[in-house]
Parts: structure tokens; sequence; C-alpha cells
């Protein structure tokens, strides 16, 4: 795309359907272009094309208006304004949108002129969407579906509300998780407590949630005439390249070639540390008990030295961020009243994304930032593409431009830190999260598997299966005697599990496939850094194994695979 060093701001494309000033504030606002649409003749292939741009278009503007909606209710958890803007277009435009949908869809589907489309690659990827979206439409789950927003937004607010307070500060969950990684024992522990004490004042509230959650995700499931909500939400995930028999391949692959290594990483922390035993709480410290690495000072040394290190990697890649900082489109810093985690969130009409965290001042901030910052480059790389829906790419693909850029960025993390030894001890500590990471994303992917085939179960039942999931993919070393409670709660920290169901296991298969490009990269950086970017230039118009082969990886979760994978990690930590 067109980004020159001197571009400050990017502006939206003209409109060509809707009005410049048309705003999204009531569904009165939005009927007529749908209505304009479902009424229209298609008489020729051409015809076809223009509606499906025209329909490209006000889905733009309306994916757009409800992402600043959710920005905005997510920045600022205590602001009713917000979030009653938010809860009105999930409630009052949302529903209305969606039998429009299915009609255009069918619309779509009904042309003659549909099979000429069908040939062209990008095409065949939407009207297979298309074709999917018809098959698992149900009228009676709208009304649900509003429901199981309306109940997702209070997972939010009740984790943003958790503050602890520490030697007389009042601090986030996320502020005070900073203080684990003091070489002061007593005060990690005391940290430790605070917040598992303070995540279980509201286990019972959050175990509600999630039954009720469960409960109406079940009867969407049943609506659509399947069996359970797991096997529904991979049809309406599209995920037409792979199905539940390969995630469960892929926690085998990780119990048996992954999970060992954890073992020697926490006896190798044990044997450094020179403890007896090794608690949950001895996890963030450095092993050798140096104090936590400090990548940045604030969101704008944050900012800058992000920006920096793209610049360095390619100067295309530096001009997103800088566009984006420009722009107002990054609130990076964690403070009270804000929701948990963070993201990168796609606005389909500008093309430029918002970049959201909580960051305090810690390394895994720095690759928090890394992270949104490979999702937004996607943004930009797929900005120009013709139709809305290409934009939108699987979770396989958009978690795979993310995660790479962690690891292809590694070389220019100089810009974060002064010394050689900090250096060093920032992508051993990253590669060593690497190894720790893919077994919890499998427990997690597991735990969801299990809790959809059983949606009668009882607490008791899921406190034992989360349990034996947990243990199964966890090292036998850390010593969990005394805090069986917190251990039985781990889950309800994971916001995928209330706010997006089955989106996990994407950052598992994405992150084998970073280290295949990282791989790449290492044996021919140029060759590797424009695989990397072909790929992500295709937006969602090629499926998930061709966008991997563009970036010359496979789409592959054997045991063999993954083995030769992890054994380039262990070599490349041996070097560090």
């Amino acid at each position: 795309m067109n980004i020159t060093e001197n571009t400050k701001t990017l502006e939206r494309k003209p409109r060509t359907f809707l009005p410049e000033d048309l705003k999204v504030e009531s569904w009165e606002a939005l009927k007529p272009y749908f209505e304009d649409l479902l009424d229209r003749d298609l008489l020729s292939t051409g015809e076809l094309r223009q509606w499906l741009s025209d329909r490209s278009e006000l889905n733009a503007v309306i994916s757009e208006d409800m992402g600043w909606r959710y920005i905005n209710m997510t920045r600022y958890t205590d602001n009713e304004e917000y979030s009653k803007a938010y809860q009105f277009f999930v409630t009052e435009i949302q529903p209305k949108i969606a039998p429009y949908s299915d009609k255009l869809n069918k619309k779509a589907v009904a042309s003659d002129f549909l099979k000429e489309l069908e040939t062209e690659e990008g095409y065949d990827i939407m009207i297979r969407e298309i074709r999917k979206d018809i098959e698992i439409f149900r009228e009676e789950n709208i009304p649900v579906f509003t429901e199981i927003q309306t109940e997702t937004q209070k997972y939010g607010q009740i984790s943003g509300a958790m503050t602890v307070t520490i030697d007389g500060e009042e601090m986030t969950l996320q502020q005070a998780g900073v203080l684990l990684q003091s070489t002061d024992r007593k005060k990690r522990e005391e940290v430790y407590h605070s917040i598992s004490n303070r995540r279980l004042e509201d286990r019972e509230k959050l175990d509600d949630l999630y039954n009720k959650l469960i409960e109406l995700r079940t009867e969407v499931a049943k609506n659509a005439g399947f069996d359970n909500y797991r096997d529904y939400m991979f049809r309406s995930m599209g995920r037409f390249d792979y199905g539940p028999q390969d995630c469960f391949d892929f926690h085998s692959s990780i119990r048996t070639e992954v999970v060992p290594m954890l073992d020697d990483l926490a006896g190798e922390r044990k044997s450094k540390l020179h403890l007896d035993v090794l608690r949950p709480w001895d996890k963030a410290v450095d092993p050798e008990n140096r104090e936590a690495l400090k990548p940045f000072e604030g969101g704008e040394d944050l900012t800058n030295k992000t920006i920096e290190c793209f610049r360095r990697l390619d100067p295309f890649l530096g001009q997103c961020l800088s566009i984006m900082k420009e722009m107002g489109h990054l609130d990076l810093e964690s403070r009270k009243g804000k929701a948990p985690g963070g993201y990168n969130y796609p606005l389909s009409e500008i093309g430029v994304p918002f970049i959201f965290m909580n960051a305090t001042s810690t390394h895994r901030d720095m690759i928090t930032i890394l992270h949104e910052g490979g999702h937004a480059v996607h943004s930009f790389l797929t900005r120009d593409l013709d139709l809305t829906e290409f934009k939108h790419t699987p979770s396989e693909v958009a978690e795979l431009a993310s995660m790479s850029m962690e690891l292809i960025s590694m070389d220019h993390w100089n810009v974060f830190f002064d010394n050689e030894e900090d250096l060093k001890r920032a992508k051993k500590e990253h590669l060593e999260q690497i190894i720790e990471t893919l077994p919890w994303v499998a427990v997690i992917d597991k735990f969801q598997h299990w809790i959809y085939e059983n949606a009668g179960h009882t607490h008791e039942q899921r406190v034992t299966e989360w349990n034996n999931i947990l243990s199964s993919f966890s090292d036998t070393v850390i010593d969990w005697n005394g805090l069986e409670e917190n251990k039985n709660y781990l889950w309800q920290k994971q916001l995928h599990l209330f706010e997006v169901p089955f989106y996990y296991i994407e950052y598992g298969m994405a992150q084998l496939g970073a280290v295949a490009v990282w791989k790449n990269y290492r044996q021919n950086a140029v060759k590797g850094l424009q695989g990397y970017m072909n790929a992500l230039k295709l937006g969602y118009t090629r499926s998930i194994p061709k966008v991997y082969a563009a970036a010359n990886i496979e789409f592959n979760f054997s045991k063999e695979y993954i083995r030769e994978l992890m054994q380039f990690v262990r070599e490349e930590l041996n070097n560090l």
C-alpha cells in the first residue's frame, strides 16, 4: 500500500454507496440501505460484483461504529454513557441487522452469476463463508445472541473493578502482578496471595456468569441443529481447514513434545533460586534473582521504542505505528476502570486499527505491544483489498501475524535494552515463555471441548476436570500445597473462556507457525520477512494452509513437525 515516510495520518476512502455524513445512530438510519440491497436486480456478473462491493461498504461502516463503541467501553468501564452506547448497538441495532444479513446471503447465493465469481480467488473463500452463514442462521437465536453479548460484557466489568492494596497503594491486578518479579520472596508471596484472594472474592460471581453463558451458548447450538456448542462454533468460526480431531492431535503433540521441557525449565529455576520448594510466586522472578527487566518508562516511551524497533525491521512497519500514534489509536497504560487484557481492533472503514492494552513497565508488556503491533501491520497490509470480507482473516492467520512479529523483531530489541546482558535475558525469557504458553493453550482449549461436550456438568465435575487437564500439561516441580482453591479457579482469569469461546487454540497453532517464520528469517532475513509480509497481504483470500504456504511454512500439528520446531527453539535458547 502507498505509505510514504511523510505520511502522518490516513483518511478513509470516499464512500460510493452510503452518504459521507451517515452516522450509525439508529436502525432507521441504516434500514434503507439494507432494503436497497435487498430490492436491487442483479442482471449480470458486474452488477453482482457492484452489489457485493456496496454491501461490503455498509458492513465496514457498521463494523467500525461497533468497534468504537467497544473500544470506548473497554477503555472506561466505569463510564455509563460508553456502556449504554455499546449496549444500545447490541440490543437495538445488531438484532435488526441479523435477519437482513441472512436475506442478503440468500440473495447472493440465488444469483445465476455467483458461480462465475466463485472461480476467482478471494471470492471463493467469501462465498464459502456466506453459504456457511446461511446454514447456521436461525431467527430464534437473535435474542439469545443479544443476551449473550449483554452477559459477556459483565466479565470486563467484574475484572476491571478488581484492585488490591499493596503497601498502602491501590493497584489494578495487572499493576500488582509486576511485583511478582520482586527479588524479595516474602513480598512476592504477599502479592501473590493479595491477587489470588481478590480473584477468589468474585469466584462465585464468575462461576455463575460462566454457567449462564454455557446455558445460552448451548441453546444457540441446539437451535441451529448441532449436538453441542463446540460443534456449532467450529462451523460458525469457519474452521474449514481442520476439525476437533486436529485439536486433539495438537494437545497430544504438545503433551509429548513440549510438556517435558516445562520440567526442565522449572527444575533449572528451582536450582538457580536455591529453593527447597518452588512455589507459584517464584515463577515470574528472574531465576538469578536480578531485578525485573524494565524495557521502557511509561506509555510514551513504549510507543516510541516500538516504532523505532519496527522501523529498523522495515521502514514501512515503523510508519504503520507512527500513523496510529498520530491518529490517537493507541491506549497502552494500565489504569483503574480499564478492562483487562489487550487487543488490536481492526477498524474496517478507515483501515487504521486501534491498540488497547494494560502496560505497566514489564518485559511482558513489551511483548504485548510487539504482538498487537503485528496485528496492526496486518490491518495496514490488507487495507487496500477490494472487500471488507477479504480483510477479516481467521484467527489462525491473524495470530500468525502477531506472534511472528514478536520473534522476527528480536534482532532489534536493543532499542529497549541498553546492555547485552539484559538483551540476552529478554530473549531467553521470551523463548521460555513460548515453551510455557503452548501447554497453557492446550489446557484452555481442551477444557473448552470438555465444557461444551458436557454442558450439564456440575460445579464439582468442572473443578475435577479442570485439575485433571491442568495437571497433565503442567510441570511436576511447582508445589501447590495449601493453594488448591487458587488452582481450582485459575481458569477464571482467562477472558477468552468468557468473551470469545473457542478462540484460543489459534494462539498455539500460530505460535508454531511463528517459530517456523522466525526459523526462515534466521536463515535468510530478507526472504523470511518478505514471506511473512506476502502471507499477510493475502488477508482472507486464500485458505489457511495456502496463507501459511505463502510464508513458506506448514499448517501442521504432527509430533514430528512440532518436535522439529521446538528443537530449533531449544537450540536458540542454548545459544543465549
